[in-house]
């Protein structure tokens, strides 16, 4: 898995302090942003959080890109729906070897990791196979309808890969660009970083947490499961480790 923050608003903080501002002080749009120190920016994003006045920090945005992931993981982080997403497609992007996501418990068992890549490889064996029978059914048909060989074996292509995308599995490697507001990543981290969150997901979302708080340490100063900064919410299903895990987001965030 690879994470990387691509962009993000610029000066991010300041741009939700100068929303915060506008909120409780006499302030004009031409002079909003005067006077905000760092000192004084800070001091606005944490009266925010306690607060809990969230809206300001929707003004800040990131754009993520995200490398090997799986399309299980995929099925998940679009449900967090204010977020944009562009995904490689394997409707135009033929999987030749495709890469994919072996879950570490499957690793740990040299027999279950045996099967498992027996089954990537007959994955990608049916893909091959029934790609290349539809593609010459497609070419066919598009001849004999008087389109050039060229043309049709190009259009027979994506039609082909359309349909055998169906027998891939939820292992298979994704792509993705990930674009979120602070507020919505906030949300997310809540729920993701969660120890009872499937595994990939959460090392994404620790990757993700690493690197928003890099540039907006104010705005994600809390950020994490929600027992980093209250009480655990799952009830009965908590795993008991809160003290735990605000450790160990103190470490990632590296405050110890």
């Amino acid at each position: 898995m690879k994470v990387t923050l691509l962009t993000y608003t610029p000066d991010p903080e300041k741009n939700v302090a100068s929303a915060a501002k506008l909120c409780y002080a006499a302030a004009d749009i031409d002079t909003v942003r005067d006077g905000l120190t760092p000192e004084k920016t800070a001091a606005f994003v944490e009266m925010l959080a306690d607060m809990g006045h969230e809206s300001p920090i929707e003004h800040a945005s990131f754009t993520f890109g995200i490398e090997g992931v799986s399309r299980a993981l995929l099925a998940q982080i679009t449900r967090h729906r204010m977020a944009s997403f562009s995904v490689q497609s394997q409707r135009y992007v033929r999987e030749n070897q495709f890469e994919y996501v072996t879950p570490p418990e499957i690793a740990a068992v040299p027999e279950a990791l045996a099967l498992f890549e027996e089954a990537m490889k007959a994955d990608q064996k049916y893909y091959d196979s029934i790609a290349a029978i539809l593609k010459k059914k497609h070419i066919e048909t598009l001849v004999a309808e008087g389109m050039d060989e060229a043309a049709a074996a190009k259009i027979a292509e994506k039609k082909a890969i359309e349909d055998a995308r169906f027998v891939l599995p939820n292992a298979c490697d994704t792509k993705m660009i990930l674009t979120m507001n602070a507020r919505s990543l906030m949300n997310f981290f809540h729920h993701r970083c969660c120890n009872r969150a499937q595994w990939e997901i959460k090392e994404l979302a620790d990757m993700m947490l690493a690197e928003v708080y890099k540039v907006a340490p104010n705005i994600f100063k809390k950020a994490g499961p929600s027992c980093v900064a209250g009480k655990c919410p799952e009830g009965k299903m908590t795993c008991g480790k809160m003290l735990e895990m605000r450790e160990y987001y103190e470490k990632l965030k590296g405050n110890k």
